[in-house]
């Protein structure tokens, strides 16, 4: 079953919205399946294809998780990202930012340390 806001799922009781998301994009192979159904529907065959090791069980069974959560829909050419699925790209994008920023914290050029940079910039709060 697919976790959902207001129910406990994997790091909170209360089920707040962001921790359902991120159990959810947390599972093996869901934001790789996203990932490949960004540019439109895929089928399940080229989906196994373009995911080395992905076994179609899991496969499927992350389909129907992201189906669930209404973040993939089946269609006649395959599967694909509904609308709130789509938005995922743009809700990732500050997600991403950091991470890059964190990358080079972690691996600062040659002869520079990681206590010698500037911390990153702080982006508003909440």
């Amino acid at each position: 079953m697919a976790p959902r806001p207001g129910t406990p799922v994997r790091g909170s009781t209360t089920g707040r919205p962001i921790m359902a998301a991120m159990d959810l994009l947390g599972r093996r192979w869901a934001l790789r399946i996203i990932w490949e159904l960004r540019d439109g529907p895929v089928g399940p065959r080229t989906l196994l294809s373009r995911c080395q090791g992905l076994s179609s069980s899991v496969l499927y069974q992350r389909l129907g998780e992201l189906a669930s959560a209404q973040v993939v829909a089946s269609s006649s050419d395959g599967y694909e990202l509904t609308p709130l699925g789509a938005s995922l790209g743009h809700a990732l994008a500050p997600l991403d930012s950091w991470a890059t920023t964190w990358a080079e914290v972690l691996s600062p050029p040659p002869g520079v340390t990681a206590a010698s940079q500037p911390p990153p910039a702080s982006g508003g709060g909440g």
